[in-house]
């Protein structure tokens, strides 16, 4: 059996749609009770291991709330290791093998450190996170607003990543591997507000505000100290270089070339409207 967690999320449904894609038995976890076919929250360790009973395999996606590896993924670990799991996908993030802070690389190496076989995906930036964190200010003012100068990132589309998880959890070749998971090619938000420009046949304008003037916008927009402080790491990480690295891994992984920012934008035309 195989248990999806997040499946809520922008990837899980994905990851979700694949699966019955392919006719596949799986399960979902779910935080909240009668919401998912399996209860499992990893601030409640005593739903752990009903969670994990019978479980073969693991879509494992990290709360982005939970921060604390050894206090809410060690247990969930060591209760797999217990139940004999024998393989754990985990969608963990770019540069997390040489970033030893985030909390995807202290998961990872409990993952590691307990022999269960793994397969850990390594995305860049969602395309999807432009609608879902900067979708006000995209359909009410057509601006890119964030602070990331004129650095580049290698955008990756959240369908793809659906597939490299639904194929990594049904081949065993992807066994003991950690892959890098890009687009094919590396874009400043320039480009971007041009893209959302070509695409629509309206303007679309990049603003590049300080980190001050981001600080201060989504304060007043109620979003929490701890989630703009991450949101400045990533912008600040394409601003310095850090997020332009382009990989053929996800390319290797589907057998065809990734979605790209235009043909992102074209299938998301519905949602850009105001």
């Amino acid at each position: 059996m195989i248990l999806i967690t997040g499946a809520t999320g922008n990837v899980g449904r994905e990851v979700v749609r694949q699966l019955k894609n392919e006719g596949v038995l799986f399960e979902t976890a779910s935080h909240r009770k009668g919401q998912g076919d399996r209860y499992l929250n990893f601030e409640d360790v005593s739903s752990i291991s009903g969670a994990l009973e019978g479980v073969d395999s693991i879509f494992l996606m990290r709360p982005p709330q939970l921060a604390d590896a050894n206090k809410y993924f060690r247990p969930f670990i060591e209760e797999a290791i217990k139940q004999k799991v024998n393989h754990i996908v985990f969608l963990s993030v770019l540069g997390a093998d040489k970033n030893k802070i985030v909390p995807h690389a202290k998961i990872e190496k409990l993952i590691i450190e307990s022999n269960i076989p793994y397969t850990f995906l390594r995305p860049s930036f969602f395309m999807q996170n432009l609608l879902t964190q900067h979708g006000e200010e995209l359909r009410k003012k057509h601006d890119i607003y964030v602070p990331a100068g004129k650095g580049k990132t290698s955008f990756i589309d959240v369908r793809d990543i659906g597939v490299a998880a639904m194929k990594t959890l049904l081949n065993k070749q992807h066994i003991w591997k950690a892959y890098d998971l890009t687009g094919n090619e590396a874009l400043s938000y320039q480009e971007v507000a041009e893209i959302f420009s070509n695409k629509t046949g309206e303007t679309f304008t990049y603003s590049n505000p300080s980190i001050y003037e981001f600080w201060k916008t989504y304060r007043k927009k109620g979003i929490s100290t701890d989630k703009i402080v991450v949101m400045i790491g990533i912008y600040t990480t394409a601003k310095i270089g850090l997020a332009k690295r382009v990989t053929s891994d996800l390319h290797d992984i589907l057998g065809r070339a990734p979605i790209s920012f235009a043909q992102f934008v074209q299938d998301s035309m519905s949602l850009l409207k105001n």
